[in-house]
């Protein structure tokens, strides 16, 4: 009997991990966002406004949901380098309803994910 002890303990731990992962939900509005700093995510809501910075450093392209600039509850960034993989999204994705996946990380204040792969974002 002392022998399936541990088995059961290691079974018990698996679940919680398990009930623990699907805890997280499967997509997050731009206003939880904020809560899951550090955690990878999926994002869904309207691009409000967009913009491509092309005086700045890394030449960022930022898709701000909910509200436009600089009311955004959340923004996608699309750095330089990777920007003719999207095309011109802050044209292309401005009033459309979609989704980014990433690791969620605080910049000024907000909530971001750094898009470097189209299929990172979903339109819908």
């Amino acid at each position: 009997m002392r022998t399936l002890r541990p088995l059961r303990l290691i079974a018990m731990a698996w679940s919680l991990i398990a009930n623990t992962a699907s805890a997280q939900p499967a997509s997050l509005n731009p206003e939880e966002a904020a809560s899951y700093v550090g955690k990878n995510a999926t994002v869904c809501g309207l691009i409000a406004s967009g913009g491509y910075a092309t005086g700045l450093p890394a030449q960022p392209t930022f898709l701000d949901f909910s509200k436009p600039y600089p009311n955004e509850a959340f923004s996608a960034l699309i750095l330089g380098n990777d920007r003719t993989k999207f095309g011109t999204p802050e044209v292309s994705l401005r009033e459309k309803y979609v989704c980014v996946t990433g690791e969620i990380f605080l910049y000024a204040g907000k909530p971001h994910i750094i898009l470097r792969d189209p299929e990172q974002l979903s339109d819908k």
